[in-house]
């Protein structure tokens, strides 16, 4: 029998909150039983909104909350001086182990931010991380750090390379899965005295390092996990995002141009939209920031039912894996 787990999800948080949260959260908990959630945010706006769905009342709670915290406000100042805030009562659920996992579409610096600072970190973790999976033709790839630390350690990355790589055998189910190290060149000589001190170290390390990788193999699927500082990883994952929907709008814009074009594409529908949802985020959950006590997943700003419902689920498989206590396992302090 599978154990129940418990899900704080801010409804409050996002550009599509709290209408697609709510139907999110609505859909992960009739897709399983074993799931409870916390929705927390303004009572009357929810509890409005759930009139309107057929759930089992025993697996979902409403947690008032009356503040929201936006993206443009500093985010320590926000963590800070907003205790209602839906943000803030969500992750300190997590913190007093009332909830398994908090997770949130709002404010990338606040959830950061809060995670640290309100669930905090493992002992002996120097620095969470954030790992969004990022599609390339043959699955997905791990990116850690994408958000979390633009300046970093040498030390950091091997940590973030340890949780990437207990994260991605027991959650994606890869065996051994290959870990590189971004960089401008694949000789170990390459790169920054970061990149170049940290590679002396994974090379030392009970994990498949495979050394560095450039960023022109990496959709091509040539590793499992990316490690990277903050800085570079943000980069290649807004240029990813960026770079998927300028070739579908490219796409859509010559197979469209004519009858003759048009006939094909409808001939190859099919195919086009596995290709398409190859590049839809939604598909994968969020982002997990790996290296706290509780698990804390921030999801896409812009996410819609579909990915709020897969973000739950991957909560789910998260915590029936037992990736914390996995992550305590093998980190030294």
């Amino acid at each position: 029998m599978q154990e129940m787990i418990t899900v704080v999800v801010d409804a409050m948080g996002g550009d599509n909150a709290p209408n697609e949260i709510i139907k999110g959260c609505i859909e992960s908990i009739n897709d399983d039983n074993n799931i409870k959630i916390y929705l927390v945010g303004n009572n009357i706006i929810i509890n409005e909104q759930l009139t309107k769905y057929t759930y089992n009342k025993e697996q979902l709670e409403v947690v008032d909350a009356k503040e929201t915290i936006d993206t443009c406000e500093s985010p320590v100042m926000a963590i800070r001086r907003k205790k209602e805030s839906s943000l803030v009562k969500g992750l300190n659920l997590v913190k007093e182990k009332k909830a398994n996992a908090f997770v949130s579409a709002g404010s990338t610096g606040a959830i950061l931010a809060g995670g640290t600072f309100i669930v905090g970190r493992i002992k002996g973790i120097e620095r969470p991380a954030l790992a969004p999976l990022i599609p390339h033709k043959k699955g997905v790839s791990l990116l850690i750090d994408c958000g979390a630390n633009v300046d970093s350690k040498a030390s950091y990355l091997v940590q973030y390379a340890k949780m990437g790589s207990i994260y991605f055998e027991n959650v994606l189910g890869v065996k051994n899965p290959r870990v590189a190290l971004i960089n401008i060149g694949e000789e170990e000589s390459k790169g920054n005295s970061l990149v170049k001190e940290a590679y002396s170290l994974l090379k030392n390390e009970d994990i498949n390092f495979i050394g560095n990788i450039e960023a022109r193999d990496i959709p091509d699927g040539k590793a499992d996990i990316l490690v990277c500082d903050a800085f570079v990883g943000n980069i290649i994952l807004k240029y990813t995002e960026g770079f998927a929907l300028t070739m579908l709008s490219m796409l859509k814009k010559y197979l469209l141009q004519n009858v003759r074009s048009k006939i094909g594409t409808f001939l190859l529908k099919p195919a086009l939209k596995n290709f398409k949802k190859s590049f839809d985020y939604s598909e994968y959950g969020g982002a997990p920031l790996l290296g706290l006590e509780g698990l804390v997943v921030k999801t896409h700003g812009s996410s819609d039912s579909k990915a709020i419902k897969n973000t739950i689920l991957q909560c789910k498989k998260f915590s029936d894996q037992k990736i914390n206590e996995k992550i305590k396992e093998n980190i030294k302090i």
